[in-house]
């Protein structure tokens, strides 16, 4: 895959609020003989306005730990801070608030209800978040048209190509003005020059200050972000990876 030059690294950031900060997180599945500690004491922290991505082999626990920073899992021990609210022991109604209010999520397959148009999907976080239908419809019409698709309000998912799928699950996911933008994988079901358009909506989110942490298994991908954390083995080796670096953890 052929890809813009990476982004030069966020060093400006040093007074920038904190969102994510993950202390002593350690997450077990299953116990005695079967237990399996996926993640190991991770320690991390995201400040706003950065642009980050998970790297890892499979099974080194990235995407556990996309999954604790989601709040679609809790730790087994440790305290996870989402915008300085430790989340860690919180109960599902109050998790499920969250997420809508203060998360945005984009994954691979795109999660897009079939009989409901692009417009109706990007309004449908709104309804949970109980904001009035006139502004549900100006805020969803909006970030469709930030994302390229103002012409493309009526159509069902199976009337739009994979990288417009994509670009309509973007805009759900930024339509309640997240803290954070989640992306699991975002480009894995694209073809290389779909990748390339949907990671400069990425760039182009995150120049506006929106804090994106995305995971991916794609180097190429990895290094349009500004920083890379590389995890192995439940623990996190490289904190602050610089993209250009990456070839020598790779090597």
């Amino acid at each position: 895959m052929t890809i813009t030059q990476p982004l030069p690294a966020q060093n400006n950031l040093t007074h920038h609020p904190v969102i994510v900060r993950l202390e002593g997180i350690t997450k077990v599945y299953g116990q005695d003989n079967t237990e399996v500690k996926a993640l190991a004491g991770v320690d991390l922290v995201i400040k706003k306005g950065e642009y980050c991505s998970i790297m890892g082999a499979s099974g080194s626990g990235k995407s556990t730990m996309m999954n604790i920073i989601g709040c679609l899992d809790r730790p087994t021990a440790g305290h996870y801070y989402l915008d300085n609210v430790d989340v860690s022991g919180l109960g599902n109604s109050e998790l499920a608030k969250i997420r809508n209010e203060k998360l945005g999520f984009v994954f691979q397959q795109f999660h897009l209800l079939p009989q409901m148009t692009a417009l109706e999907n990007v309004m449908l976080p709104m309804i949970y978040a109980g904001v009035s239908p006139v502004e549900r419809r100006d805020r969803a019409v909006a970030a469709l048209t930030r994302v390229g698709l103002e012409n493309r309000l009526n159509n069902r998912p199976n009337q739009l190509s994979g990288g417009q799928q994509q670009r309509v699950a973007i805009a759900r996911a930024i339509v309640n003005k997240p803290v954070l933008l989640l992306a699991d994988e975002p480009t894995g079901a694209l073809d290389s020059k779909t990748t390339v358009e949907v990671l400069a909506i990425f760039k182009e989110l995150n120049d506006t200050g929106i804090t994106v942490l995305m995971v991916t298994h794609e180097a190429d991908v990895a290094r349009q972000t500004r920083r890379i954390v590389w995890v192995k083995d439940g623990k996190v080796l490289h904190q602050d990876l610089a993209p250009e670096k990456l070839h020598s953890i790779l090597t």
